[in-house]
C-alpha cells in the first residue's frame, strides 16, 4: 500500500535525509521558543501530520499525475488569458513596406506584431490578471467558502482558534496583508500567539497572483504549477505548528470554539471587483518591477566591491557567501551536498532580497544550467522558496496588520523578526516533506 503512495525512484537514504531535516527544523523552532516549557504539542504534531498526510495524497504516484496535469493545464490556460490581455496592450506597430497600385511608389503602413516576451511585458501582466481574478472569486464568495473548509479541518485537528485557522487558510490564496482581512474584527483582541500565527502564515506562503509569475519563471520544470500549489497548501498547517512552538499559547483565545468568517466583499458587483483587483495588481506589478531594479542593481554594486577578493581561486560574490551560509539548510531538506551551495544561494537571496529574485535565478539554473541542479533538487528548492519570508516583508506586515489594529503595533513589532524566521522554517519543513515523498 505504501509503495503505491511513495515514488520508488528516490533512495531510502535520500528520504531519510529529508525526514531527519524535518525533525531538525522542529527542534530548531523549539529552541527558539519564548516559553519552551509551555508548548502545547497537539497543534505541532497535528500540523506535521497534516503536512505528511496531504503530501502522501497529492504527491503519490496514483494521484500526482492527475492532480498535477489538472493544475498545470488550468494554470497554463489562465496564463494564456493573461497573455491575450498583455498582447493587446503591448503589441507593437512596425513599419512595413508595400508598393502602391502603380507599382512605383513605396508606402509605409503600420503592421501589428506581438510584444517581445520580456519580464516587464510577460511576467508582470500576469500579476494584474490574477489579482483581478482573485478579486472576482472573493466577491462571489467562492474563496471564502474554500478558506472556511480548510480552516475547519485545521481547527478540528490542531485545536487552533477560529481566527488563526481562517487566517492561515486564507494565506494559501491571498497575500500577507490580504489574509488578515478575513479576521479583521478579531485582530485587536487576539492573543500574542494568535498574532504570531497570522504573521507566520503570511511569511510562509505566497499570494496566488505572484505564484502565477513563478510558474512563468519555472516553465521548464515539469509540473511546477502543481508543486507550487501543493507548497502553499502544505505550508498552512506548518505555519501554525511552527508558530505554536516559537510563541506558545498561554491565554484563552476569543474564537477558540468558533469559526465565523468575517470577510465580505466591499464591491457592489463583479465589474467593480475586477476593476479594483486589476488596479491593486497594477500597483503590485509596479512595486515588484521597481524592487527588482533596485535589488539587482544593489547586488551588482556589492559584487563589484567584492570583486578584488578571491577565495579558493574564485572571485568572492554575494551569491557565494549566501550559498555557504545556507548550504546546511538545503542539505537537510534532501539536496545532495554538491548541489547544496546552489540551493543555499537561492535560500539566502529569498531571505535577504526577495523570493522573486530567487525564483528568477532558479529558473535560470533549470533552463540554462541543468548540470548544476538535478530536477529533484530544483523541485525541493521551489517548495522552500514558496513564501514571503524576507526582511522587506516585515515592514509590509507591520504596515498592513498595524493599520487594522494600531494598538497592537508594539506586539507586531516585537514579533516581526521572530515570525519571519518562523515563516522560513515552515517553508523549509514543506520542502523536507516534498523531499521525503518525491
Amino acid at each position: 500500500m505504501l509503495a503505491e503512495l511513495i515514488p520508488s525512484h528516490t533512495s531510502l537514504l535520500q528520504r531519510g535525509q529529508s525526514l531527519l531535516g524535518l525533525a531538525v527544523l522542529i527542534g530548531l523552532a523549539w529552541l527558539l521558543s519564548e516559553k519552551r516549557g509551555q508548548v502545547r504539542w497537539r497543534p505541532v504534531l497535528w500540523g506535521v501530520a497534516l503536512q505528511l498526510l496531504l503530501g502522501l495524497i497529492v504527491l503519490s504516484p496514483a494521484l500526482q499525475g492527475f492532480f498535477f496535469a489538472t493544475i498545470d493545464s488550468g494554470v497554463k490556460r489562465l496564463l494564456s488569458f493573461s497573455e491575450a490581455g498583455s498582447n493587446f496592450v503591448f503589441q507593437s506597430i512596425e513599419p512595413h513596406q508595400i508598393l502602391d497600385p502603380s507599382g512605383k511608389a513605396v508606402t509605409f503602413v503600420g503592421r501589428i506584431s506581438p510584444p517581445v516576451k520580456t519580464f516587464a511585458f510577460w511576467i508582470l501582466p500576469t500579476i494584474v490578471f490574477f489579482s483581478a481574478l482573485t478579486s472576482i472569486l472573493y466577491h462571489l464568495g467562492i474563496m471564502q467558502r474554500v478558506v472556511w473548509g480548510i480552516a475547519w479541518v485545521m481547527q478540528r485537528t490542531m485545536k487552533a482558534s477560529g481566527a488563526e485557522a481562517l487566517s492561515a487558510a486564507a494565506n494559501i490564496f491571498v497575500g500577507q496583508t490580504e489574509a488578515p482581512l478575513f479576521v479583521k474584527p478579531y485582530i485587536a483582541k487576539m492573543t500574542r500567539s494568535e498574532l504570531s500565527v497570522v504573521m507566520t502564515g503570511g511569511f510562509a506562503t505566497v499570494a496566488g497572483g505572484v505564484m502565477a509569475a513563478y510558474v512563468g519563471f519555472l516553465r521548464d520544470l515539469p509540473g511546477i504549477a502543481g508543486h507550487l500549489v501543493t507548497a502553499s497548501i502544505l505550508s498552512a498547517p506548518a505555519a501554525i505548528a511552527v508558530s505554536k512552538l516559537m510563541v506558545p499559547e498561554t491565554e484563552e483565545p476569543e474564537t477558540l470554539e468558533s469559526l465565523d468568517l468575517a470577510a465580505k466583499s466591499p464591491h457592489s458587483n463583479v465589474l467593480e471587483a475586477a476593476a479594483t483587483g486589476a488596479a491593486d495588481g497594477a500597483k503590485l506589478a509596479i512595486n515588484v518591477g521597481a524592487m527588482l531594479i533596485a535589488f539587482v542593481g544593489l547586488v551588482a554594486m556589492v559584487d563589484f566591491g567584492l570583486s578584488n577578493i578571491t577565495v579558493a581561486g574564485e572571485v568572492l560574490s554575494l551569491s557565494r557567501i549566501l550559498g555557504w551560509l545556507f548550504s546546511p539548510f538545503a542539505f537537510i531538506m534532501g539536496v545532495p551536498w554538491n548541489e547544496a551551495p546552489a540551493v543555499g544561494r537561492l535560500l539566502g537571496e529569498k531571505l535577504v532580497l526577495t523570493e522573486f529574485l530567487a525564483y528568477i535565478h532558479l529558473g535560470d539554473l533549470v533552463s540554462k544550467s541543468p548540470a548544476v541542479l538535478s530536477e529533484r533538487s530544483a523541485v525541493i528548492a521551489s517548495y522552500a522558496l514558496c513564501g514571503f519570508a524576507n526582511f522587506a516583508s516585515i515592514g509590509i506586515q507591520l504596515g498592513g496588520i498595524g493599520g487594522i489594529a494600531p494598538k497592537r503595533m508594539p506586539d507586531l513589532a516585537s514579533l516581526g523578526f521572530k515570525t519571519m524566521v518562523g515563516g522560513s522554517l515552515a517553508a523549509f519543513m514543506t520542502a523536507c516533506v516534498a523531499g521525503a515523498l518525491l
